[in-house]
């Protein structure tokens, strides 16, 4: 029977899902702190009877974090947001929420915390979610300085919100778009006639990071004390400007769409409406923070210093956005198995 606790905030979570499957297999009994906990449920057969254990813990209540980092050996925080809602705001989940959970792990005597931030973590961006996830960053390390921090760009796998976000817009829309700070503009062709560039300049890139490869740099830092102290930055193989990766989702997805450019300041404007929906597919922070690209720097440690070699897109992405293709193209694939 594991006998190593861990505590998970948000581990019920597109991340948090994967990583507890790989912390019981790994011998850990996991207690995940989440705001429901009948939700998150559906983790208990993870792991083996009583090896995952799930309790009632919000950011926003001192008390339920300090009680859920009672008597572990490690915490892991994977609490973050991308729209803001009431009291859940970024200040209150990525700055005060982090440091709330650093200070009670520190006071529970943990020996070891990884904090979740975010490729593009700054004090100065213009972004909010940045700052918010920068400061967040400093409280930790002031409460606990042998923190590791770990900042992936976006994160891909089964049940992401990126590509298969992209991936179900083309199966419902005629045509797909993707952001770009350049409005299109005249070029012309070979034979010298002025034509619309409909293509832009591919908008923001991206290095999205397998979700495997996340949790496993996760595992990796939390038996190795070398790494203590440490930031990392977690990101794939290959970089992608963002018209890729919609053609990316379009061509896993089987549906042909025309992929068209829209300007940063068109998209703006659609995001101040949008924003006020229970669950806005765009905001205006958002926007404003695809005005930079969301690639590793390389002035911190990465993947391969964890001895992980990254998994790439084409290898994992078409495993899962099968479901989005045509009825018709899944009927024949499924007919060819029984043949």
């Amino acid at each position: 029977m594991a006998d190593r606790l861990i505590t998970v905030f948000g581990g019920s979570g597109f991340v948090g899902r994967h990583l507890v499957n790989k912390l019981t297999s790994d011998g850990w009994r996991v207690r995940v702190a989440v705001r429901d906990p009948e939700s998150a449920k559906f983790l208990k057969p993870l792991g083996d009877l009583g090896q995952v254990s799930v309790v009632a813990a919000s950011l926003l209540n001192a008390d339920s974090v300090k009680r859920a980092c009672q008597g572990a050996e490690a915490v892991v925080n994977l609490v973050g947001i991308l729209s803001e809602s009431g009291k859940a705001t970024f200040q209150a989940i990525h700055a005060d929420g982090a440091a709330l959970v650093a200070e009670s792990a520190k006071a529970a005597g943990v020996k070891t915390l990884v904090q979740m931030s975010a490729l593009g973590a700054a004090p100065d961006s213009p972004s909010r979610y940045a700052r918010s996830k920068a400061e967040g960053e400093d409280r930790v390390r002031a409460a606990f300085p042998s923190a590791v921090i770990l900042r992936p760009s976006v994160i891909f796998g089964p049940e992401d919100g990126f590509y298969n976000r992209f991936a179900a817009m083309a199966r419902l829309l005629p045509f797909m778009f993707y952001f770009c700070k350049d409005a299109p503009g005249l070029s012309r062709g070979p034979s010298g006639i002025p034509s619309l560039d409909f293509f832009g300049a591919g908008g923001p890139k991206f290095q999205p990071v397998y979700v495997g490869d996340v949790t496993q740099a996760i595992v990796t830092v939390l038996d190795d004390p070398a790494q203590a102290g440490k930031t990392f930055e977690l990101g794939g193989p290959t970089v992608y400007s963002m018209r890729q990766v919609v053609e990316q989702a379009c061509h896993e997805a089987r549906h042909k769409r025309l992929v068209l450019p829209v300007p940063l300041w068109l998209a703006k404007i659609k995001a101040t409406f949008l924003q006020f929906l229970p669950n806005p597919p765009l905001t205006p922070d958002q926007v404003t923070l695809l005005q930079s690209d969301n690639v590793v720097s390389g002035s911190f440690p990465g993947l391969s210093d964890l001895g992980i070699h990254p998994e790439t897109v084409e290898a994992v992405v078409p495993s899962y956005l099968d479901r989005f293709r045509p009825m018709h193209r899944q009927i024949r694939r499924l007919g060819k198995k029984h043949i």
